[in-house]
């Protein structure tokens, strides 16, 4: 796939008055559904995750008074089917429907995004009544599977499970073993590369193979799924928390952001890989000049997966195309001539976040106070928050520490990059490696808030955090 240019920056902005609209509806759906409403606070009490953070659609009978409002608010319509589908170019939003099917008497159809349908049904099994008129469809491995949880007073609440599956309705009929083939590839792939260049050849096939089976949308759907497994099983803020959301059956479909960290030299090689999977560059930014570190942010369209590549930068390069201008070895960074800043220092420490050492951290939505105070209580701290706006809060779990290998810490000493105190640090308590991102939006807010980000970023640099 040739690369994709880098999109024009956006400027994201609040948008409460679409944000109410959602809203409206969702109190609407809770007041003609009790059970969705008791759904909400279990959610809460048992996550620390609102409804909101899960709504994938909102489907209504077709009313052209309602679609007026959502057009006026921000929402742009597309007919396929029969079916105009409305999504908001400028938040983070849920599709909004109006379905000329149902019937005057229906209610509202609110879907649920999941990682696996029937784990969701498994696990609201205790919770379903005879009432509720079972309706489930997909085989397992499918690209779409959609199930209803809840059927009260005309309202219905579904779980859906897409993999890159935009169209309405069920998906055309595809052998689903050559899907859980590819997924266990993925997660199968070695990771602990002795050339970076190896690594990516091989990673390469796998992609190619999974595209040429599966098609792109849903190659890059089970590849994530296939990078936060990986991410969890070196992560236990990450286990702590994914078991609670599998109490209900959700798994990740929570998932913001993934973010990887890169060396220079093979941040262009990275960022290829993602465009492979079909991510489209949406993003750059730099830090300022004293950050030393910029990123890049990547989306996908279909899937809605968005990446979050940090690699060491500097002022000069800031404005360049820094996703497809291959960067220079070495940086003359905000430390000291020669030493690598805190992004190349964690991968000189850790390995390339494609390979051996996995994502540096998954961002997920969820009520971000409660989340603190919940896990708090089961022993898992949270570092002080570095964004706290109304639209927007965030905070890192306090960090995974991981061990060091000696011959990268002799390595790191030979080429003057860490003092031998702080080698012999790292040897003795590891250094930081992971976190999970609590994170809150509010307005459909979809940007980053750019100086509270660089502020955690020298917050998380290994020489400078505590072996505590």
């Amino acid at each position: 796939m040739d690369p994709q240019p880098v999109w024009t920056q956006p400027v994201w902005t609040k948008e409460p008055a679409a944000a109410q609209v959602v809203a409206d509806l969702l109190a609407a759906m809770m007041t003609r559904c009790p059970a969705v409403a008791a759904l909400q606070q279990r959610l809460l009490r048992h996550t620390a995750t609102r409804l909101i953070d899960w709504v994938e659609s909102c489907a209504v009978l077709a009313d052209p008074v309602a679609e007026s409002q959502w057009r006026a608010v921000g929402f742009c319509g597309e007919s396929r089917h029969g079916v105009t589908v409305y999504r908001h170019p400028g938040g983070r939003f849920p599709a909004l429907i109006a379905n000329p099917h149902l019937k005057p008497s229906d209610g509202i159809l609110v879907t649920l995004r999941v990682e696996s349908v029937a784990d969701a049904l498994a696990a609201w099994a205790p919770y379903r009544r005879s009432g509720d008129m079972d309706f489930f469809e997909g085989a397992p491995g499918a690209v779409f599977r959609q199930g209803r949880l809840i059927f009260e007073n005309g309202c219905e609440l579904r779980v859906a499970e897409r993999h890159g599956w935009t169209e309405p309705g069920l998906a055309a009929p595809r052998a689903p073993d050559r899907a859980l083939h590819h997924q266990e590839a993925f997660r199968r792939r070695v990771r602990q590369v002795a050339d970076p260049a190896e690594g990516f050849a091989e990673l390469d096939r796998l992609i190619a193979s999974a595209i040429a089976d599966l098609g792109r949308a849903e190659s890059c759907s089970r590849f994530f799924a296939a990078e936060r497994d990986y991410w969890q099983q070196r992560n236990r803020a990450a286990r702590i928390q994914k078991g609670r959301q599998d109490v209900i059956g959700l798994g990740w479909a929570n998932h913001d952001h993934h973010t990887y960290r890169s060396s220079r030299r093979w941040f262009s090689h990275l960022i290829s890989r993602f465009e492979q999977l079909g991510l489209r560059c949406r993003e750059h930014f730099h830090a300022g000049a004293e950050a030393g570190w910029g990123a890049q942010v990547l989306e996908d369209p279909a899937t809605g997966i968005v990446v979050f590549a940090d690699v060491d930068l500097t002022p000069a390069e800031a404005d360049g195309d820094i996703a497809h201008t291959p960067l220079s070895p070495g940086i003359a960074s905000v430390y000291a001539e020669k030493t690598l800043g805190t992004v190349g220092l964690w991968c000189a420490l850790h390995g390339e976040a494609i390979f051996e050492a996995g994502m540096h951290h998954l961002e997920c939505t969820f009520a971000h106070d409660e989340l603190t105070r919940q896990l708090g209580e089961l022993g898992v701290g949270m570092m002080r928050p570095f964004t706290d706006f109304p639209h927007l809060k965030q905070a890192f779990t306090t960090g995974e520490r991981w061990p060091v290998s000696a011959a990268r810490l002799d390595a790191l000493v030979l080429h003057g990059h860490l003092t031998a105190d702080q080698a012999a640090t790292f040897r003795a308590t590891g250094a930081l490696g992971s976190h999970l991102e609590n994170l809150e939006r509010n307005d459909g807010y979809k940007g980053f808030n750019q100086r509270g980000v660089s502020h955690i970023i020298s917050h998380t640099d290994p020489r400078t955090t505590s072996s505590s």
